[in-house]
């Protein structure tokens, strides 16, 4: 018989006690979003509810303009994190396998600006922007976001990792930097760039600052503007609340559970290359 390693049974049950403690704020979430009013603090809780409520709920929720906040930040979101991942490849790839004077002083002070706080920068960013005539406009959110220091500094480590014979082979064939990036080198990083799309999506999707500066007309708003004034009409009535937050946070459930392998294996490619 094996020996039974009893300090891993030990920790995996912590981490697994740990995991069902942070799941259950989410699981009352959901679960108050199918509940009738009149059950949503009874006690002990009733974590399936006898009172189902589910499509009168989420009915009103998805009434008026909670679905034109919703395509907002679809359109926003998916415009900024196709953008923003193409442009981080590109510093990346410049940063990594690009010769030139400087690089590696200028990589410095680029990842020093990463210092500053954003909103160091707001009013600055402002002027700048309703001089272009940008204020009030999803391209000015889309532009704000379309590049992110930790996204070429991510990136960039993952360019790294790619042996330069093959670039150096793309090139005795005639490739410029323009093919070898495209057909060579960005193919050969895809689960790091899954890995950074679906956390660029993530932080874009929650962008709260930036659109509450930036967009003034109601029609514009983006979902976590709408759930603010979703929150001020139906601040007292916590089963519309829930429902209204469940249905906010679907699409990064959808885009985890269909990007979680690719992120496993960005993670796993990153520490091997570290």
């Amino acid at each position: 018989m094996k020996n039974v390693n009893v300090s891993k049974i030990a920790w995996t049950l912590a981490m697994a006690l740990l995991g069902i403690v942070f799941l259950l704020p989410f699981l009352w979430m959901l679960s108050t979003s199918f509940k009738t009013e009149a059950d949503v603090f009874t006690f002990p809780i009733q974590w399936i509810p006898q009172n189902w409520n589910m499509i009168e709920n989420y009915k009103e929720v998805w009434t008026g303009d909670f679905v034109q906040y919703y395509l907002n930040s679809i359109y926003i979101t998916l415009a900024t994190t196709f953008i923003n991942v193409f442009v981080c490849a590109l510093a990346a790839y410049g940063f990594s396998k690009l010769r030139f004077p400087g690089r590696d002083a200028m990589f410095v002070v680029v990842l020093a600006l990463y210092m500053v706080p954003p909103q160091a920068s707001l009013v600055p960013q402002f002027l700048m922007f309703n001089w272009l005539n940008l204020i009030d406009t999803h391209a000015g959110l889309i532009l704000i976001n379309s590049f992110s220091i930790i996204g070429a500094f991510m990136l960039r480590q993952f360019f790294m990792g790619v042996n330069n014979e093959y670039l150096e082979s793309a090139r005795m064939d005639g490739a410029g930097h323009i093919r070898t990036f495209f057909q060579i080198a960005f193919p050969l990083i895809r689960p790091g760039v899954a890995t950074y799309a679906i956390l660029r999506f993530i932080w874009t999707w929650n962008d709260y600052q930036y659109p509450l500066i930036f967009i003034k007309t109601k029609s514009l708003f983006t979902i976590q503007l709408g759930i603010r004034l979703f929150g001020d009409q139906y601040g007292d009535v916590y089963s519309l609340m829930m429902a209204g937050a469940v249905s906010a946070i679907l699409p990064l459930l959808i885009i985890f559970a269909i990007g979680q392998k690719q992120v496993i294996a960005g993670i796993s490619a990153g520490g091997v290359k570290g």
